[in-house]
This record gives C-alpha cells, sequence and structure tokens, in this order.
C-alpha cells in the first residue's frame, strides 16, 4: 500500500450544498473546526499514503488557503486545475500526469469515511481488477443510488428506490491509471454513469467492490453538513463547536449548537439556535435566529436567496 499516491476530488460545485456553497468550496467547509479536505488528507496519510493531488474549480482559493502545501497534515499536496471541470472520470484523466503512478487512490473530497484503507488496496491486488471500489450495505435507497454485485464482481449500478438489494458507494476507490488513459483530456466524463459501464461490458469483471461495515457520513446537504460537524465533535470530545478564526462574540450574546465560520463578529444579546453562520458576516444586537444559515447580504448576488434583514440573508434549513 505505501508509496501510492491518491487524487481527493474537490473540484465539484457542491450544487445540494447552497447556499454554503456559495462562499465556500465543498472540501473547504469545516467540520467541527477543521476542512473536510484536511480530514480526508489527514486520513491518507494516517494509512502512509503522503502523496496527494486535489483537483480544484469552484472556488479553489478557499481550498488552497486551508490546505497549503499540505506539510502541515503530513503530506505533499499538489493541486490539479480544471476549467471547466471535468467530472469524476475527467478529472482523474486530467490529473494523471501529478499522480505519474500506474495505480492510485480516489477519495471523494465531501465524504467521510473510515473504511479500512490497507484491506481495501490489498483486495485490489489480490483480484487484479482495474477498479475496486469500498461499498457498504446501502442505508438509505430510498436516498441513494447504488451498486449491484455478483459475487464482488460490480454488475451494474441502479438508481434509488428500485427496489433491488443494492451498496452504497462510500467515496473510497482503488483504480489502475489505464483506466482512464484512453479518455480525452479537458473533456467531461463520469464514472459510474458512463466509464465503468463500458470497462465492465469490455472487461468483464474488472470493476470490483470492497464490501464492509465501514462508517460512512455525508456532507451532501446544508443539514447533512450540520448534523455530521455535530456528530463529529460530539465522537472527538468537544465542548463546543469550535468557532473560525479572528472571530469576536460577544459574551452576552447566546450560541446554542450554531457553527461560526470565519471572521464573523456576533454582537451583544444576539441569540441564534442551531444556525450556521458564514465567513464576514456581522450578527446585529438582539437579533433571534433559529434553524438557518446566515450570511452577508451581498449573497444574493451569489445567487442565494432568503429573506434580507439589515445586512443579513437568511436562509432556513
Amino acid at each position: 500500500m505505501i508509496g501510492v499516491p491518491a487524487l481527493v476530488l474537490t473540484a465539484g460545485l457542491g450544487t445540494r450544498l447552497r447556499p454554503l456553497s456559495l462562499i465556500r468550496a465543498k472540501g473547504a467547509l469545516p467540520v467541527a473546526g477543521v476542512p473536510l479536505a484536511s480530514r480526508v488528507i489527514r486520513w491518507l496519510a494516517g494509512h502512509g499514503i503522503h502523496d496527494v493531488v486535489l483537483n480544484l474549480h469552484h472556488h479553489p482559493e478557499t481550498i488552497t488557503r486551508e490546505v497549503g502545501d499540505g506539510r502541515d497534515l503530513g503530506a505533499r499536496v499538489r493541486y490539479s486545475w480544471e476549467n471547466p471541470v471535468l467530472g469524476s472520470a475527467g478529472g482523474p484523466r486530467h490529473a494523471l500526469p501529478l499522480l505519474d503512478a500506474p495505480r492510485f487512490v480516489i477519495a471523494n473530497g465531501d465524504t467521510l469515511t473510515d473504511v479500512d484503507l490497507p484491506a481495501l488496496i490489498s483486495a485490489h491486488d489480490r483480484s487484479g481488477a482495474m477498479v475496486t471500489m469500498a461499498l457498504i450495505p446501502n442505508p438509505r435507497p430510498d436516498r441513494y443510488g447504488g451498486v449491484l454485485l455478483d459475487g464482488t464482481v460490480v454488475s451494474g449500478f441502479t438508481p434509488r428506490r428500485t427496489g433491488q438489494e443494492n451498496y452504497h458507494f462510500i467515496g473510497v476507490q482503488v483504480v489502475e491509471a489505464a483506466v482512464f488513459t484512453g479518455l480525452a483530456d479537458h473533456e467531461p466524463a463520469e464514472t459510474v454513469s458512463d466509464l465503468y459501464p463500458r470497462l465492465m461490458r469490455a472487461q468483464p469483471g474488472s470493476v470490483r467492490a470492497f464490501v464492509s461495515g465501514a462508517g460512512f457520513e455525508d456532507i451532501g446537504t446544508p443539514a447533512d453538513y450540520f448534523e455530521t460537524s455535530h456528530a463529529v465533535a460530539a465522537r472527538e470530545g468537544l465542548a463546543a463547536m469550535p468557532p473560525g478564526r479572528r472571530t469576536s462574540i460577544d459574551g452576552t450574546a447566546r450560541l446554542t449548537r450554531s457553527i461560526v465560520w470565519d471572521d464573523v463578529v456576533i454582537e451583544g444579546g444576539a441569540e441564534l439556535n442551531e444556525c450556521i453562520v458564514v465567513d464576514g458576516v456581522r450578527v446585529p444586537p438582539r437579533i433571534k435566529l433559529d434553524r438557518s444559515i446566515v450570511l452577508p447580504a451581498s449573497a444574493e448576488l451569489l445567487g442565494a436567496d432568503g429573506e434580507r434583514r439589515d445586512n443579513l440573508l437568511i436562509v432556513a434549513f
């Protein structure tokens, strides 16, 4: 296992995560005080993968300022820039020169898991597969599409709510670089909806599964982000959610289960219950908000839609 590089997919637009993703790339969202991408990189480094590439497109500066060169996370981090965004297959194709390896790990930058990475890579080595996907029994067939199996061979992919027994891809896979070399560079392409089905038809048994009972946490929507952040904070023994950098909270303000990003000022008497306050917001005194995302009013220019109140834009979630 040691010595293979990894590609972390962080270029996505995070459409379902709006309006939070209008302010930061999904990978830059702080989860219990630590950016999501940093958590993924640290997890990879903890398993001996220290050469990591991140692909970038949407709000790239919000990721690079958090991750930097990766030294603090125990890794050497480099970036693969995309314009336009190239998708789950086009992204790896574009990153091949940086990865410069016949085999590598791909990890989604928007999920957290504790899957046994050494065991996943060993399974890939033993089977001779071109792709080995980490799967768990589908926890929410009503919400997630699934992967169909014949033994450990991936036999197909299915949309949600089909009633078929299926498995859920938890965002980590081992791949041979040759899977992507036939794709045109700089052109968008997808794995599950196109490349992998073609590969399965051309080389039966080439896409395989590593099924386990690994943990999996999604950051797909603002509600997912809120719940996952609190679950991680509780697991890490944090008494309260750590506030962002350069943030000032008046001593008379009351925050309950709220998440506060960077460069925020919360004035006296404000009461925030289960809120997410994004970068650069100034919360006026004595305002009371419940279960809301609090953005600067200027977020309207980025496409956010909510209730205007003073200098704020309030979006329920």
